[in-house]
């Protein structure tokens, strides 16, 4: 993923619940022209980062798989699990 400038015009969806109405900050999400993928946060919406498709749907396949657990059981007071971390460069 790179810093891009801040496309226009895209459609943002924010990754909030629902009954949420505070400003966050929330992540917002956006689908652009030729397969790319935008993201940024609400408290800094001139920071968009963008990906291709691909490389997002493999992030939420991912996710969804619970690839990523081991960030949140940090958070949670655990230490990270370097067993789950691995890295691929493009």
């Amino acid at each position: 993923m790179a810093d891009s400038p801040h496309p226009e015009p895209l459609t943002w969806a924010r990754a909030a619940p629902d009954d949420e109405e505070g400003p966050g900050p929330w992540i917002e999400l956006a689908f652009g022209p030729d397969d790319t993928v935008h993201l940024r946060t609400t408290d800094a919406p001139d920071h968009v980062v963008t990906t291709t498709r691909t490389k997002w749907e493999a992030f939420v396949l991912g996710a969804r798989a619970g690839e990523f657990d081991h960030f949140v059981e940090a958070l949670d007071g655990g230490p990270p699990s370097d067993s789950k971390q691995s890295v691929t460069s493009d």
